[in-house]
């Protein structure tokens, strides 16, 4: 099948699926049931999308398709950050309760992290392998200062500690979410710039500096782009582990190409008929007694181990 039919077909797909989320099971209260539905379904696919893309362009710049963005350590200075507010503030605080304030804050330390690692360790000249290495070390020490308040911490506070450590669609705040949607367009508009390199970026950093790239400038600003993208995403609804690996490799096997325009456009509808197919599942099977993350790092996490397994084979 040629690779536009796929698409279409995942786009025809990804239709199907949000239209049964958003209008089945409703027989009345449409003003109150429908808006929340929509709401939610945006987030989805607004999240879906960015974190399809970022791992694209992450695992392009690494050469490896089993690294994934959460490497450098967002996701665990994301729990640190909700763990040391209501460690330090208390559940019942300003910072911890409104959702605007708790975005702002998780986005901006998010980012300024993101930063120093690119900036500080890059002045040396350093490769992406280190950076990695050191986002490695940091994702581990961030966890290890969340674990240590968590249990220093009220029961019942770390109840809502834990609420955060999964990745929740149910109640995404829609000022939040028209912030994120405008800081991501932005951000996009950025991408566009250096999306042309990726197909060379993909040959590897010898034949890429050999065909004329400043792989150093492109390779910066490409991990920039990257930060930004999971930082918002993940200050949107919390982190998901596995799912920019599981729907990134699923868009390679099905696309089967080397560009990535049709590559990224694949992962971003694998992406949100996954996230909108698992929240129906999590909405009508199990009727909200679990949370869609579970689900999405359940089945990325068995991905993940077939990955390994089939790399060690080859």
């Amino acid at each position: 099948m040629h690779n536009r039919k796929k698409l279409i077909l995942l786009l025809v797909l990804a239709l199907i699926v949000i239209s049964i989320y958003v209008f089945s099971g409703i027989t009345s209260n449409w003003d109150y049931i429908l808006p929340r539905r929509i709401t939610r379904v945006l987030a989805i696919i607004i999240t879906g999308s960015v974190i399809a893309i970022s791992t694209v362009i992450f695992q392009t710049i690494t050469n490896n398709r089993i690294l994934t963005p959460s490497v450098i350590g967002l996701d665990s200075l994301y729990l640190l950050i909700q763990t040391f507010l209501i460690f330090v503030f208390g559940s019942t605080s300003l910072v911890a309760q409104n959702p605007n304030i708790n975005f702002l804050i998780s986005l901006v330390l998010m980012v300024i992290f993101a930063l120093f690692l690119y900036f500080v360790l890059f002045k040396k000249e350093q490769n992406v392998y280190f950076l990695l290495l050191i986002g490695l070390i940091f994702g581990t020490f961030f966890g290890s200062l969340s674990s240590f308040m968590q249990v220093l911490i009220d029961p019942n506070e770390f109840m809502i500690v834990q609420n955060r450590m999964f990745a929740s669609f149910n109640n995404v705040n829609t000022d939040i979410l028209y912030i994120s949607i405008i800081i991501i367009i932005l951000v996009l508009l950025y991408f566009l710039r250096f999306m042309k390199f990726l197909d060379v970026l993909s040959l590897g950093k010898e034949q890429a500096i050999n065909l004329g790239i400043d792989y150093d400038y492109v390779v910066k600003r490409l991990l920039i782009i990257v930060a930004v993208l999971v930082a918002v995403a993940t200050a949107l609804v919390g982190p998901i582990l596995f799912l920019g690996l599981l729907v990134a490799n699923l868009s390679y096997e099905y696309i089967k190409t080397y560009k990535h325009t049709q590559i990224i456009l694949g992962a971003i509808l694998i992406s949100i008929i996954a996230l909108v197919g698992g929240q129906l599942v999590v909405d009508r099977l199990f009727s909200f007694s679990t949370t869609l993350s579970v689900i999405i790092n359940f089945i990325g996490g068995i991905y993940f181990l077939y990955l390994i397994l089939k790399e060690s084979k080859q």
